[in-house]
């Protein structure tokens, strides 16, 4: 059944790369009761009233009846097709005795604010509310993605930054944006300037990500502005986790996929949704699957550059004490499915870590553990063998002498070995051969005809054998 659904995965028509569509939830809409700080929209006995030094761009939908409106001196209303207002006394008995409605203040409102931002991977998905949950970075518009304003709504952001935001695009009131010129001219009308305010401007047009294995959002030079408008959980887990991108530990799991080529980061995402957490053990699962760059180490100690992996962050919706064990149970299921079949979707290998202290390279660890002990033994040896050189360079240590060798010369010239081409030294007498005249006389041993074939000298003795002897043979 595995090899079915990789089948079908991979001959699905898919985006290659991982930019998303992120749309702004705020508005400034007339309709919306969250804008008025009544709760509710006014009605007919009401008062309106919008403070007079505020900017504002307020969107319309329909005909309403007031009293009365106060206006800002700089805003405006946009009024969609029918709406409009109808200022008469009274006369409406389903509003009561009337109150004062003040429109809230929608300054604060930030770009860089997480929670005011959701996530799809099209615009299909971004209408029917199928939205895919990020890293806290990755929830801000990055540069390969295009923001949405929805279709029937003004807003009010702050875009202040210490630099221009790239987007790929921006649509608003249902016109999207796709170069730089063309926006920049809608920023410097009355509506742009209502509708986006801050230190910085937005820029657009960027080619998007075309990278087959994802891009990285890399948001993280703002990253001190995105988790100022965080609030991290206090956690219960025994070994809390921080996944590169977001701005809080977590508890739960985390599994980093290596991959090749023939990685498709969209392909991938569907995948994971398709088998895992479309399982019912898995509905409270919430998955971020990131692209990240991560610092590389030596035996995990000495830092040497970095590598691009897949980061899938995994964590359960509810908060507990058991909160984790789900995640972790789905982020084995993730590296086994690696192992398994990784190299039919262009991953090489992965692991994960755990909020329960496990994780997939217990064992490497502890046999790591050994290495990088007698890594660092040597280390501080070779450290401190260059601390000693360093002061005795300066003098401020100084090294004892060693005992004198007497030279070679002296030790030859007090030696009984004689010179070279000298007297040969024999070692001892041999009595047999060194002095004949202390050989036995037996007669015939040593006759005439013999003792002319034997001659004695310093290094031996000579002998002639009868057998081979010329004279004999020619005889």
């Amino acid at each position: 059944m595995a090899l079915r659904h990789d089948v079908l995965l991979f001959l699905c028509v898919l985006p290659f790369a991982n930019a998303l569509y992120k749309q702004w939830i705020p508005d400034t809409n007339f309709e919306n009761a969250t804008n008025w700080d009544k709760g509710s929209v006014p009605c007919g006995n009401d008062q309106v009233v919008f403070s007079a030094q505020r900017k504002v761009s307020v969107y319309v939908e329909t005909a309403h009846t007031i009293t009365g409106m106060s206006l800002p001196v700089d805003g405006e209303l946009i009024l969609a097709s029918g709406a409009g207002f109808t200022v008469r006394e009274g006369g409406d008995p389903g509003c009561g005795s009337g109150v004062t409605a003040n429109f809230k203040d929608s300054e604060s409102l930030k770009w860089f604010d997480p929670s005011l931002w959701v996530a799809a991977t099209t615009m299909d998905d971004l209408h029917s509310g199928t939205y895919q949950f990020s890293v806290h970075e990755e929830s801000v518009p990055c540069q390969y993605d295009d923001v949405v304003f929805r279709e029937t709504t003004s807003f009010r952001v702050d875009v202040s930054s210490g630099h221009d935001v790239p987007v790929k695009s921006v649509s608003v009131l249902g016109k999207k944006f796709t170069s730089s010129s063309e926006f920049s001219q809608y920023l410097s009308s009355d509506s742009g300037k209502l509708q986006f305010h801050g230190s910085s401007s937005l820029k657009v047009g960027g080619s998007g990500c075309e990278d087959i294995t994802g891009c990285i959002c890399d948001n993280s030079g703002n990253r001190d502005k995105i988790c100022s408008n965080v609030k991290c959980d206090s956690l219960e887990c025994k070994k809390p986790l921080h996944p590169v991108g977001h701005c809080c530990d977590v508890c739960g799991a985390i599994v980093d996929v290596q991959f090749s080529s023939k990685f498709n980061f969209e392909s991938y995402r569907q995948r994971l949704q398709h088998l895992f957490l479309s399982q019912p053990k898995y509905e409270s699962i919430q998955m971020a699957l990131s692209k990240v760059s991560k610092e590389q180490r030596l035996l995990r100690v000495i830092p040497f550059g970095a590598t691009q992996e897949i980061q899938v962050l995994l964590l359960e919706k509810k908060t507990s004490q058991e909160a984790g064990k789900m995640a972790e149970a789905l982020a084995r299921d993730i590296v086994q499915d690696v192992h398994n079949h990784g190299l039919n979707f262009g991953t090489t290998s992965a692991e994960f870590q755990a909020s329960s202290g496990a994780s997939s390279s217990e064992a490497a660890g502890n046999s790591t553990g050994v290495v990088v002990g007698a890594v660092l033994g040597s280390l501080l040896g070779v450290g401190l063998l260059a601390v000693v050189v360093v002061l005795y360079h300066r003098g401020i240590v100084r090294i004892p002498k060693m005992p004198s060798i007497p030279s070679f010369s002296k030790w030859k010239n007090n030696s009984d070995i004689g010179e070279l081409g000298g007297p040969l030294d024999h070692g001892f007498d041999n009595p047999i051969f060194d002095k004949p005249t202390m050989m036995p006389e037996e007669p015939g041993l040593y006759g005439t005809e013999m003792t002319s074939t034997i001659t004695l000298t310093k290094s031996g003795v000579h002998f002639v054998n009868p057998v081979y002897d010329e004279t004999e043979l020619n005889a």
